[in-house]
């Protein structure tokens, strides 16, 4: 490996006490100058009370490495890594439509969880998590905004996944889950029906239903992506949610996210 060195002037006393080196060693390693002109900056000399005092000086030589030397890996999955870690955690910018109704905006920052990731044969990762373990935020209030203006207090849908595991392709960004989860939508304690059931594929590439569509986004270098997937909601047997719904539609689910692997 190549190297280079850097020439320091510094003062033996730093040499002797700041470094830990003795004074002999100190006069067995370094050059000093003692010239009485004490020229192009090697000493100085100074009176204190009538004695001539002079400050000693030395010659350090540091070794450098040149710009070839290696950079220590940083502490990411190993190539030889077969099984790791995987956080998922969803982040601002999410939406979800439902029918022919406009698109509701949905911060679901703070989301997410973890799970096991299997790198396959071909390279890609089967990953999958702990529905018990997924937390995705309730559609509410504090959290939507349609056209604008935020969801009103009493209406809320609960979010409950039960099932999250696919294909992420590292090398190439793409990434595909299977997603299974009952949506509980409620308007407070008076009407409670029974859940919408969702079952899509999250992809981060185009996704298209009879109503409506989307196109994600790949994994960047810092694990940020976009999946949509396009579910087919189902008659509940709700007199209200069927109609008010237009059942059986389509859902879209739009998720942005980021997805890192740990080993």
């Amino acid at each position: 490996m190549a190297t280079g060195a850097l020439m320091f002037k510094v003062p033996t006393t730093v040499l002797a006490h700041g470094s830990g080196v003795s004074k002999r060693a100190s006069r067995d390693l370094f050059e000093r100058d003692f010239s009485s002109n004490f020229d192009e900056g090697s000493g100085e000399r100074a009176r204190h009370g009538g004695v001539r005092t002079g400050r000693k000086w030395a010659t350090l030589v540091v070794s450098r490495a040149s710009s070839t030397a290696p950079v220590s890996p940083s502490p990411t999955i190993a190539e030889d890594c077969k099984e790791c870690s995987v956080l998922l955690r969803t982040t601002k910018g999410c939406g979800l439509g439902v029918s022919r109704y406009p698109d509701f905006v949905y911060n679901a920052e703070g989301g997410g969880g973890r799970g096991k990731a299997v790198k396959m044969e071909d390279g890609r990762w089967s990953v999958k998590f702990d529905a018990a373990e997924v937390n995705i935020p309730d559609v509410g209030f504090r959290t939507t905004t349609l056209l604008g203006i935020p969801l009103p207090p009493p209406i809320k849908i609960e979010i409950v996944p039960e099932f999250l595991e696919g294909i992420v392709d590292r090398d190439t960004g793409k990434v595909e889950l299977n997603f299974l989860a009952k949506f509980f939508f409620s308007t407070g304690p008076l009407y409670r029906p029974s859940p919408l059931i969702v079952e899509t594929l999250l992809t981060t590439e185009k996704a298209q239903g009879e109503l409506r569509g989307g196109t994600g986004t790949r994994l960047d270098a810092d694990g940020n992506c976009r999946m949509v997937g396009v579910a087919r909601l189902a008659p509940i047997d709700d007199l209200f949610m069927d109609t008010f719904l237009m059942m059986p539609t389509d859902c879209l689910a739009d998720m942005a996210a980021n997805i890192t692997f740990t080993s």
